[in-house]
């Protein structure tokens, strides 16, 4: 095992992380931006290392700035969480060459699963179902309008590198394909430095389904079931349940197969989560895979007492899994809403300013993800996040129940929240019921 940890990244998950490392006897190294120096991952990290300005380029994707706070600091393990560099293919061969183990996949499946085209025809071959389509990255208009012609209307138009929901165009018919075809290249050449775009058919009303795989080196991987992802607003995850209310044992077993199939087809070790769109008649199909630990992953830690970050720490440092997938048995009901500091009355405008006062919930089941704390103050540059509240209970109906409370004793003060947003989610009959679908939110707010 590798002796200490630098957590190339912020917030919440670097807190999360740190907590981790404790509990296995590692030693930590934060690094912060200039704007971060009072940030909560800094101050309690055993060591802390600026490493730039508050411009992400400037610091949390500064390559040669996060290795040369390991060799400074001697930490010979990064973990880098999730966003900024967790999917860099280049940052991850660059620390192996510097000796430092990086917690997370091999580069060359990060490279893989990230040109979305690429890994959507590696599942083909793997036999995992995947949404009719393109084979491959779009390589001129003609090419669109005759695979457009093949796949049907409506379609969906994707950057082959992205995520986030960025990239993203739904075409419903041939005379918008030119202009949309043009926004998705150009907002991926923006967001993503590759304008490659690749086709498929647009599932209507589906839900978003996720599967959570550990792999080790040894050639072991086991799914840890799934959650579901359908509550969105535009392509943002805004609350995530675990287990979905459309699963049936089934069901679970058959995208549980394709997810651990999907994996062992790119040599895959480490967390991952396999993406999935599931049709009103239980068709699922392959969407991409997130080559690193999830925002939502805690849900999937209270229904299986599976600790994922720890996993991921000794994964790493060669170890097997403990686990056979008979070992994993979904128990019980979790939710995770994200609490951030927005203002959904203005287009969920962020609100960054100093937190005043601040009361979080507890209790049985209660679980908050976070790095903030009265006095704090949520800087512009950075995602809105103040926590994630993830309650656990028997059952979905207690669940539900416990969230309702758990967000009405949620105070924050000093910033705008969406916290009674949140709230009128949970009591939507619709979430209630179980009935929401990937479009829900979209055709509830219009």
């Amino acid at each position: 095992m590798f002796k200490k940890v630098l957590i190339a990244n912020r917030g919440e998950i670097a807190v999360r992380v740190i907590r981790a490392c404790r509990e296995l006897g590692l030693k930590t190294v934060a690094v912060f931006s200039t704007a971060d120096r009072n940030a909560l991952h800094a101050r309690i990290a055993d060591e802390a290392v600026c490493i730039g300005g508050p411009a992400t380029k400037d610091s949390y994707l500064n390559e040669k700035a996060i290795i040369a706070a390991c060799e400074i600091t001697g930490a010979d393990a990064v973990h880098p969480g999730f966003g900024f560099l967790s999917e860099n293919a280049a940052f991850a061969r660059n620390c192996g060459k510097c000796g430092i183990t990086f917690i997370g996949p091999a580069p060359e499946s990060i490279e893989m699963l990230g040109d979305k085209a690429a890994a959507k025809t590696a599942m083909k071959n793997a036999g995992v179902p995947v949404i009719p389509g393109s084979d491959g990255a779009v390589k001129s208009m003609d090419e669109a309008k005759k695979l457009a012609e093949e796949i049907g209307f409506p379609l969906m138009v994707k950057a082959s590198a992205g995520g986030g929901g960025r990239g993203i165009r739904l075409v419903e018919r041939m005379d918008d394909l030119e202009a949309q075809v043009t926004a998705a290249k150009q907002e991926a050449l923006s967001f993503f430095g590759d304008d490659s775009i690749y086709m498929e058919k647009f599932i209507v009303n589906p839900k978003h389904i996720e599967f959570q795989i550990l792999a080790d080196k040894h050639g072991n991987v086991i799914h840890l079931g799934e959650r579901d992802c359908s509550m969105q607003r535009r392509n943002q995850k805004v609350l995530e349940e675990s287990p979905s209310t459309i699963m049936t044992p089934q069901l679970r077993n058959r995208m549980g197969k394709a997810a651990v199939a999907a994996a062992k087809v790119c040599g895959y070790y480490n967390a991952g989560t396999i993406e999935f769109l599931v049709d009103e008649k239980q068709n699922f199909y392959f969407m991409e895979m997130n080559t690193r630990i999830q925002v939502e992953h805690p849900i999937t830690e209270f229904v299986t007492g599976v600790d994922l970050v720890k996993a991921q720490l000794k994964i790493a440092a060669g170890k097997e899994i403990p686990y056979s997938q008979e070992d994993i048995e979904i128990k019980g009901h979790s939710i995770e809403c994200r609490i951030n500091a927005e203002s959904p009355e203005h287009n969920f405008r962020p609100s960054p300013g100093k937190i005043n006062a601040l009361h979080i919930p507890g209790g049985p089941g209660i679980r908050i993800d976070s790095s903030a704390y009265q006095g704090y103050t949520i800087t512009p540059y950075y995602d809105s996040m103040i926590a994630k509240l993830i309650v656990y209970a028997p059952t979905r109906e207690e669940a539900i129940a416990k969230m309702k409370w758990a967000l009405a004793e949620f105070i924050v003060e000093g910033v705008d929240t969406n916290i009674d947003f949140q709230l009128s989610l949970i009591r939507d009959p619709v979430f209630e019921e179980g009935n929401y679908d990937i479009g829900y939110l979209g055709r509830k707010m219009k």
